[in-house]
């Protein structure tokens, strides 16, 4: 697997652009509309929030994507069009016959996402009215790419990009993808058949609709899943891939017509596309200086591991001590604590790790001795580590987040404005 430019564009036969049409007031230029289109039909799958309260976009893509086809996605900044009523059902309907219309496909092959503010309606007018200049803002190159992914941004200060190219049946398989999400990160997302955080991932693989959900659900469970900014799932919340099959490949199955390689090759890389772009999200966090990996080991299941992780890694005060980069291991066991899961605090281990070394404070129930200004050294770099050993079983999980600062609470009071 080797990394490479391009991101959504790098796979064959995709386009994508974007442009500015002013959905929310303001004097910025950024652009606010995003198209990706595929010049194929795709196999695709997706997986959307598990938040009861979902916004127009979500419902409408469930019911587009639910035969495992797609061939292009719409997406908008400045307007998360959630808590809207009909009129927001209506203008999700019209911002994919908009998008279907200017490229001659069915609007029932177009998935619709949006970012923004909740409770506001949809100026779907001035989405039609700057469709035509969308479309013709298309490119396969990295410029498209790139106009797209300024589009679906609101709060972010960092691209989230990635893509791979990598080997399957002797044909040379592209994956590109593009994140978006800075705040309300705390993804919960289930299969579609069953501040926001948008990924949109393409690749020219050959690969069944059924396939394609498979290698998705099981990357997302181990990727944007496991991240955590401040604990809010929000009503927007999706991850869709689509796949045109222009690498040529064997067609990639899965049941009894799978062939083991093939699918664990493709799956292993989709799994490391969405990984990339969760420590790339995490990393972004509103008003975050620091990205914090959670990792607990030695548990009896990756599920306990998971769970155990996730609850230092969206504790507040955890968070708020890397900020300060005090190495306050109290904290850890507390959140450990109140998981939910049974572990014996008397055999975990708990030690502090970045670029500058690693300092182990707190063994087999004990707390040991250790220099503070070595530890205040470790955790003031930019991305750092805390491990927990728990030696009960042989399961492990990560869980990425982000330091709680001052410019958090700045960003969030004022979002509306």
């Amino acid at each position: 697997m080797t990394e490479i430019p391009g991101g959504v564009c790098a796979p064959k036969g995709f386009m994508a652009g974007g442009v500015r049409c002013g959905i929310k007031p303001s004097t910025s230029q950024k652009k606010d509309l995003a198209l990706i289109y595929s010049q194929k039909p795709c196999s695709a799958a997706a997986v959307f929030t598990t938040n009861k309260v979902k916004a127009a976009c979500i419902t409408l893509s469930q019911e587009n994507i639910a035969d495992g086809k797609l061939h292009a996605v719409i997406a908008n900044s400045g307007n998360a069009n959630a808590c809207t009523g009909q009129a927001g059902d209506d203008a999700a309907k019209r911002m994919a016959q908009a998008a279907a219309n200017v490229l001659s496909i069915n609007p029932s092959d177009v998935a619709v996402a949006s970012t923004g503010v909740i409770g506001v309606p949809l100026p779907i007018s001035v989405i039609e009215e700057n469709i035509e200049t969308l479309k013709n803002s298309l490119r396969d190159d990295i410029k498209g790419h790139d106009a797209a992914l300024e589009a679906i941004m609101t709060t972010d200060t960092r691209k989230k990009e990635v893509a791979v190219e990598f080997e399957i049946d002797g044909k040379c398989v592209r994956i590109g993808a593009m994140a978006k999400g800075s705040g309300m990160i705390h993804p919960n997302m289930a299969a579609a058949k069953h501040a926001t955080m948008l990924a949109f991932i393409t690749t020219d693989a050959a690969i069944t609709p059924s396939a394609l959900d498979e290698c998705l659900s099981k990357a997302v469970k181990k990727s944007f899943n496991r991240v955590t900014v401040d604990g809010d799932t929000s009503t927007n919340d999706m991850a869709i891939i689509m796949a045109n099959g222009e690498a040529g490949n064997q067609i990639i199955e899965n049941g009894e017509k799978r062939i083991e390689n093939d699918f664990y090759d493709f799956s292993r890389v989709l799994e490391f596309v969405c990984i990339e772009l969760s420590c790339m999200i995490a990393r972004d966090g509103e008003g975050a200086t620091k990205l914090v990996t959670v990792t607990v080991s030695g548990a009896i299941s990756e599920e306990k591991a998971e769970i155990l992780a996730k609850s230092v890694c969206s504790s507040s005060l955890v968070k708020a001590a890397c900020f300060g980069a005090d190495a306050n291991w109290g904290r850890v066991l507390c959140a450990l604590g109140y998981s939910g899961i049974d572990f014996n605090p008397e055999k975990t281990s708990v030690c502090f790790k970045s670029k500058e070394g690693q300092i182990e404070v707190f063994k087999d129930g004990m707390p040991l001795s250790f220099s503070e200004e070595n530890a205040k050294l470790i955790l003031s770099q930019d991305e750092i580590e805390i491990y927990i050993c728990l030696i009960e079983g042989e399961a492990a999980a990560s869980v990425w987040g982000c330091d709680l600062t001052y410019d958090y609470v700045k960003i969030n009071g004022d979002y509306r404005s």
